[in-house]
């Protein structure tokens, strides 16, 4: 019988840590919440209100329809084919179609924008073959709604592949049999029976997915789309009004708040209940001929879309360019000390955070909350919050100042991504230890300092990589905090593709990308191997 760890009450002078995570993470939304709702916002917030509000608004909502379309038709059925089936690369393209989730969204909003552009290697090679000149043709313009969606798509794609994986190999193979023997085909299976169980792990996937999208800021500036993110980027910059950015950002708050709500409500309780052989290996159908070629072939043709195509496209135009590249050395150090500065924090915040989760207490219970709500909002908003806090305190806003409201706003947005791996290791901790160590008398605190804190520190490794990358990948926040002549990769790189000088903009986005590329790989390695009753 499987023993279940009691809860354990945190001692009073433990509490404090957590209470205080809670508020360092809850307090530049809470900030941001009351700005929006007091102050006016003068006549910009009119301007804003009156002539392009509007337009914003239906500009993320249609971008978060289409993105999610998108992200559904991309991830569903190539999770279903790599988990269920046995084709040529299947074992390759397991991991493979996770590599997008490495790049940013501005980065392949840059690449696309350069090969799908009128003088990019795509138009020139169809007016090379048909002898048409730019105006006797029409090609998809990458600067607009579609292409931001499509952008966006090929970036968060792997969330929603991610869990609806997981949720594929996790299924009953009884279920699979059993419907199969009824003389279900492989299509009425994945409609009547998998996907239907796979819902709620798809729908949280695609949540996560949305919460990016509507976050974004460098790809829908970059291909002049109109989204909530960028107008309140654009007030703060352009009209150096924080009231007015702080009134938009109430709007996106509102919107992803409602989103969440109805994609809980979407997801309810729906789920299937598991034979007592759940676990047993799945028998994978081996495909042949046409059909063996077609999975192969939407494999690939996903994977050099998403990634292999527009990150390939930088590579060739850092080698174009050559010694003509400005130097990025002072950027990338930049980089290293902020988002290791930010990492480190979002650490701390973390493992007092996931420590805390086995007390089950209120304050437990607050602090998860608000790293969570932190994750799901935009970093130009928390940006917004944390300018909003410096300005009322005895502060001179030095670089110095600049750089710890950076490294606050990299940690409130990303705890919660350090959290969890840390948290999944304390759940598959044995009880026995913690119980052991009860029965033996020690303390509460001797517990957490001997027991929990070693367990916590095995998922440090791979929760401190997933911070220190998430924290190099941030613009918005980072284009409105950091200090004067103080750029880090993404502002490089940022800067460098709004001057249309994608050459220049090429390097810094690829180290970018190269950075996430670890843990995203590790990631995935750990998903293929993650079925509960395999030798692995």
């Amino acid at each position: 019988m499987e023993l279940k760890a009691p809860a354990v009450r945190v001692p009073a002078f433990g509490q404090i840590p957590v209470l205080l995570a809670g508020l360092v993470i809850a307090l530049p939304v809470a900030v941001v919440l009351i700005t929006g709702l007091t102050e006016g916002g003068g006549a910009s917030w009119i301007h804003i209100r009156d002539t392009l509000l509007a337009g914003y608004l239906t500009g993320t909502i249609s971008v978060l329809a289409l993105t999610a379309m998108l992200c559904l038709l991309m991830a569903v059925p190539a999770a279903w084919l790599v988990t269920m089936f046995r084709f040529p690369g299947r074992g390759v393209f397991e991991w493979l179609l996770v590599l997008p989730l490495a790049a940013p969204g501005y980065v392949l909003a840059y690449a696309w924008g350069d090969l799908a552009g009128v003088g990019g290697p795509m138009q020139s090679a169809l007016r090379d073959a048909t002898g048409w000149s730019a105006r006797d043709y029409w090609f998809p313009d990458i600067s607009s709604l579609p292409g931001l969606s499509f952008v966006l798509a090929c970036t968060l794609y792997p969330y929603v592949y991610l869990t609806a994986r997981a949720a594929f190999i996790s299924q009953s193979v009884c279920t699979m049999e059993a419907a199969r023997s009824l003389g279900a085909s492989s299509s009425r299976t994945f409609w009547s029976v998998a996907l239907p169980a796979a819902r709620p792990a798809i729908a949280a996937g695609l949540a996560l997915a949305m919460m990016e999208a509507a976050a974004d800021y460098g790809a829908a500036e970059f291909l002049g789309v109109p989204t909530l993110t960028f107008g309140i980027v654009r007030a703060w910059k352009s009209f150096g009004e924080s009231a007015a950015a702080a009134r938009l950002a109430f709007v996106l708050l509102a919107l992803i708040l409602t989103f969440v709500i109805v994609e809980r409500q979407a997801r309810g309780r729906a789920g299937i209940q598991q034979s007592s052989v759940r676990w047993r290996t799945i028998s994978r159908v081996r495909l042949t001929g046409p059909t063996a070629f077609g999975a192969a072939a939407l494999c690939t043709g996903l994977f050099t879309l998403a990634f292999a195509l527009p990150v390939g496209r930088l590579v060739w135009r850092s080698v174009e360019a050559g010694t003509r590249i400005a130097s990025v050395s002072d950027a990338l150090l930049n980089s290293l000390v902020l988002a290791g500065a930010g990492a480190a924090f979002a650490f701390v915040l973390a493992l007092i955070i996931a420590l805390s989760i086995r007390g089950r207490g209120v304050l437990s219970t607050f602090a998860r909350l608000a790293a969570s709500s932190g994750y799901a909002i935009p970093g130009a908003v928390l940006a917004l919050g944390a300018l909003a806090i410096i300005s009322v305190l005895p502060f001179v806003m030095t670089g110095a100042v600049a750089l710890a409201a950076l490294a606050w706003v990299y940690a409130v947005r990303f705890t919660a991504a350090g959290t969890e791996p840390m948290a999944a290791a304390l759940a598959r901790a044995p009880a026995s230890i913690g119980l052991a160590a009860q029965s033996l008398g020690a303390s509460p605190l001797r517990r957490t300092l001997e027991v929990d804190l070693p367990v916590a520190m095995s998922g440090a490794a791979a929760a401190a990589l997933v911070l220190f990358v998430e924290a190099l990948k941030e613009l918005p926040a980072t284009l409105m905090l950091r200090p004067f002549n103080w750029d880090t990769l993404s502002v490089r790189a940022h800067a460098y593709a709004s001057d249309e000088r994608l050459a220049a903009a090429a390097l810094p986005a690829l180290l970018i990308t190269l950075a996430g590329l670890a843990p995203v790989i590790l990631l995935s390695w750990q998903m293929s191997r993650a079925r509960p009753g395999s030798r692995a």
